[in-house]
């Protein structure tokens, strides 16, 4: 009942979460059976949704067309760029930071401009999701705009920080003397133009003369990743991108293929989760990688459960955290502070990876059991020894094991956790796809804007 045929491309365990790991603060296994069954109507839902075409995530992997058309826009975009600049918040940014990190991006030494698809040099690759006058405004003076290019994308057309960023910067165009090349340096995603409905960013670029890419009307910010918002970015950073939609399609496929809950691996993550916190009262879920280009997943992660899971007083608080370095700031908290928090460790194998450590050194440094060890044989058996921690401490656990960690697997975990999410929301009983209370700080702040 616990597991899941395993996906090839991870392995989930919640054995962690079990009282046969951690006594009475895990779920029994009758409690978990009661909780999957609970499920089954959800599941059976799905599986029509998928059928029907309802819900177009679940169709989003077998797509192809978007890709194509995403790889010419990219191409022509890209041509005499030295910097590629995203504007786009919220799930218009986290997803394609997310991507453009396994691929490198944001990590210390990691060459921004090697070559990539086609075996071209690629320019280097900048985000701005966050609103700051003096961030934005330092950035915008140390380009040379002649050979950067900007993506901004907006679902909606009207989100007002990314209006600003596009704004300032038209305005920096201008003043540069750029103006008449403004249709070949900048690119557009936003929804396809609705009669009778309002799309700031539509309108501008359009006036300009600067080609659009269309936003998947379907799909929200949140679950955005594996459309082009989240895939340009990984094409900036030359990665396969139709090997995430094949990695996220064997997830569908299980979901397909699942006769009941307990056969698929998102179900059983579903009912973990929410089983805890009905049962055990956990409000807290930590998501913890040990690797560094899957700093941004937790991020992502963070949101995809706060913004989809938290209305109508239900709902637990994800939190961030990255392994092994915040063993030494949030595994306190997590070990031996209030019994209300689950963590779910990411592990990709590393044995045997990076630089080994010289046995001699080692040893008059105190730490003799280094010697001849790597630093992947280290992180290892760190992910791995604070797994045994929290169980031994009684606190749950749920670890995620991949043999590799690439675009395959990355798509994979994103549906894996999307779809988790929307198995979630459907037990208690909500809609995982608005977000209704962000609405008033929108309506509240324009309203300042404008007195």
């Amino acid at each position: 009942m616990t597991s899941a045929k395993p996906s090839a491309a991870y392995r989930q365990s919640i054995a962690g979460c079990l009282t046969g790991a951690i006594g009475e603060h895990g779920l029994s296994e009758a409690e978990l059976g009661r909780w999957l069954e609970k499920l089954a109507p959800a599941l059976h839902d799905l599986k029509a949704d998928h059928a029907s075409g309802r819900l177009p995530l679940l169709r989003i992997p077998e797509e192809t067309a978007d890709i194509d058309a995403a790889e010419e826009a990219f191409d022509k975009l890209a041509q005499g760029a030295s910097s590629v600049v995203f504007y786009g918040t919220g799930g218009s940014g986290l997803g394609g930071q997310m991507l453009a990190q396994l691929g490198g991006w944001n990590l210390p030494g990691v060459s921004c401009c090697s070559e990539g698809r086609r075996n071209r040099p690629r320019p280097r690759t900048r985000f701005y999701d966050n609103l700051d006058p003096l961030t934005l405004a330092a950035g915008l003076a140390r380009l040379d705009l002649s050979q950067t290019r900007f993506i901004v994308t907006s679902k909606s057309g009207g989100t007002t920080e990314t209006l600003t960023q596009l704004l300032v910067t038209l305005d920096a165009l201008k003043a540069a003397g750029l103006e008449a090349r403004i249709p070949e340096l900048m690119l557009g995603i936003t929804e396809p133009d609705k009669p009778g409905k309002a799309n700031g960013l539509r309108a501008l670029l359009g006036h300009l003369g600067v080609p659009m890419l269309e936003h998947h009307t379907g799909v929200g910010g949140r679950f955005s990743c594996l459309t082009n918002v989240g895939l340009l970015p990984a094409l900036a950073r030359g990665l396969d991108v139709r090997r995430f939609r094949a990695g996220a399609r064997e997830v569908v496929d299980g979901l397909v293929s699942a006769s009941f809950p307990a056969a698929f691996a998102p179900a059983i993550g579903a009912a973990t989760a929410i089983g805890l916190a009905k049962e055990r009262g956990i409000r807290t879920l930590v998501m913890m990688p040990y690797n560094d280009r899957l700093g941004r997943f937790a991020d992502w992660y963070v949101q995809l459960w706060a913004e989809s899971l938290g209305k109508g007083g239900e709902g637990s608080t994800p939190v961030p955290a990255l392994g092994p370095v915040d063993q030494h700031s949030q595994l306190q908290l997590f070990m031996d502070g209030p019994r209300e928090i689950a963590v779910t460790l990411v592990r990709v194998a590393s044995r045997g990876l990076g630089p080994s450590l010289d046995a001699g050194l080692a040893k008059l440094g105190g730490q003799a059991f280094l010697g001849g060890k790597t630093i992947g044989d280290v992180v290892d058996a760190q992910a791995h020894a604070i797994a045994d921690a929290l169980m031994q401490a009684g606190r749950p656990v749920r670890t995620f094991d991949l043999d590799v960690l690439d675009e395959r697997t990355m798509g994979a975990l994103l549906m894996h956790f999307m779809i988790e999410t929307i198995l979630a929301g459907r037990l208690l009983g909500l809609d995982p796809f608005d977000q209704p209370a962000v609405e008033l700080a929108k309506t509240l702040t324009r309203e300042r804007l404008a007195g």
